[in-house]
């Protein structure tokens, strides 16, 4: 795990265009995810605690009814880090896997 520098901050857009870049905290990105449906939207974050616990790598979320709100940033970093990256690709494909038809949030 390495801590993402000025450079590789600058290309978060084309990487992980869906989601939001925050300054605060030294560097944040969030994302939120729609489901069809209260239990689809726990199942997707049952599934990707186990993928962040596997990483020792735990989300910042919220969940009303069929939405999930992620954030990812490294603390012991004190910003992203290129686990941030990861977890952010697993839990994009996870959501593609349970949404397929379903315009990503």
């Amino acid at each position: 795990m390495t801590k993402l520098d000025g450079a590789e901050l600058q290309t978060l857009a084309e990487r992980l265009p869906q989601w939001r870049y925050d300054a605060e905290r030294g560097g944040t990105i969030t994302r939120s995810y729609m489901f069809s449906d209260f239990v689809q939207a726990f199942g997707f974050m049952a599934q990707l605690a186990l993928e962040a616990e596997k990483r020792n790598h735990h989300p910042e979320w919220s969940n009303v009814y069929n939405r999930v709100v992620i954030t990812l940033t490294t603390h012991d970093l004190g910003g992203l880090s290129t686990l941030d990256l990861e977890l952010a690709r697993v839990a994009d494909a996870l959501h593609a896997r349970m949404s397929p038809s379903r315009q990503q949030g």
